[in-house]
């Protein structure tokens, strides 16, 4: 008799099973394949079949999954996508909005500080993959909107991940004045710092290397040095009190300038694997049971959730000059939480510091405003395409 929760290759074969199947569920509902991997997570989870719980190894391997994620999300970003005006002002207010709204929110439903903290960090981030897909599947990645959504997204992921460092500090330290400002200074200087090195050392060093092993046909060990590369950045962050995939994401954005193309294809194949087995795991986390009892806290911060995002990129779109249409597409563009929020959620779960029923109601929340989002959006640009004839 085997035991699952001690082989693990029985581990890694399920969870890869369970995501090939989340991604047939996704495929018939017409959802991202987040929602579909999650989804049938909790099926096969504790909450319902019970057919694989979350092990130690499950954890570890979710963890890197993370990482590989973040890496690749920053291997497609460019540091000009986060350098347009607009698309600062919108990140920025829609962030403050929907963090202020969270924890408000939390307190008002009696949570304690440290857990409304943690609800107001995972309303703060964007899911750059979800929104960027569903555009490209309309053919209007270079429509205005969508350059200032998704420059938005872009940092939306950036400000939500220094929050989400802050918030893991404050959950193991007290929270005073002085704190705030050395973990944010920490941040911004390991940020710019970090992507001021990855350009100007380790990607030329990269280079050097893709040339050196193309001459010796051994091509893989550019792309073994770009994770090696990934890999230093996050210990480096957890060393400086930040989050692991904050490092991941900083050497995705410093080597995505380079010419090599290899480490992207091998990255995208890592994160395939790794970051299927991390949204899997997720929806394995997830307790309904606990979330039965906050139905209302559940409505409550979907809500919250998607008012808050569409005023944060509504309002400052408009100031800005956009018109009505554009800027309620924006709002409803950086509505989809996905990845970080969900990440902000698992993290606070395993220090301890929410419970199973915040965390649920935060994935319960990703998932529903990464349904809502797409929906609303796609019927906007149809019926703005009709109205044309």
């Amino acid at each position: 008799m085997i035991d699952i929760s001690h082989n693990i290759e029985l581990q890694i074969s399920l969870l890869l099973f369970v995501s090939l199947v989340g991604h047939l569920v996704a495929q018939r509902i017409g959802q991202s394949i987040v929602v579909g991997e999650i989804l049938v997570g909790i099926l096969v989870g504790p909450s319902l079949l019970g057919l694989i719980t979350y092990t130690d190894f499950i954890a570890s391997t979710a963890t890197m999954g993370a990482i590989f994620l973040l890496f690749a999300v920053g291997l497609q970003t460019k540091i000009k996508d986060i350098s347009n005006v607009t698309s600062l002002l919108v990140a920025l207010v829609g962030v403050i909005i929907p963090w202020i709204g969270g924890y408000l929110l939390a307190v008002l439903f009696g949570y304690n500080t440290i857990s409304a903290i943690y609800v107001g960090t995972a309303l703060t981030a964007t899911s750059v993959a979800i929104t960027a897909h569903v555009l490209k599947e309309m053919g209007k990645l270079d429509a205005p909107a969508s350059k200032i959504i998704i420059g938005a997204a872009v940092v939306d992921d950036v400000l939500g991940l220094l929050a989400l460092s802050i918030t893991t500090e404050f959950a193991i330290h007290e929270i005073t004045a002085l704190s705030i400002i050395k973990i944010a200074v920490i941040a911004l200087v390991f940020l710019f710092f970090g992507v001021y090195l990855g350009m100007n050392f380790f990607a030329r060093k990269l280079e050097n290397l893709y040339e050196w092993s193309l001459k010796h046909n051994m091509p893989m060990m550019t792309f073994i040095g770009a994770v090696t590369v990934a890999f230093l950045y996050s210990v480096i962050a957890e060393l400086a009190g930040l989050s692991g995939i904050v490092g991941a994401f900083i050497a995705g954005i410093s080597l995505e300038n380079t010419n090599i193309k290899c480490y992207r294809v091998g990255a995208s194949y890592l994160e395939a694997i790794f970051a299927s087995i991390f949204f899997v795991s997720l929806g394995i986390l997830v307790d309904l049971h606990a979330a039965s009892g906050a139905v209302v806290f559940v409505l409550a911060l979907t809500i919250v959730a998607i008012f808050t995002k569409l005023i944060g990129g509504y309002l400052p779109s408009r100031v800005m000059g956009v018109n009505h249409i554009d800027s309620v597409i924006v709002g409803l563009g950086i509505v989809p939480r996905g990845e970080i929020a969900m990440i902000a959620a698992l993290i606070g779960l395993n220090a301890g510091v929410i419970g199973q029923e915040i965390y649920s109601s935060i994935l319960i929340m990703s998932l529903l405003t990464t349904i809502f989002a797409p929906i609303l959006i796609t019927r906007i640009y149809k019926k703005r395409a009709h109205s044309s004839y």
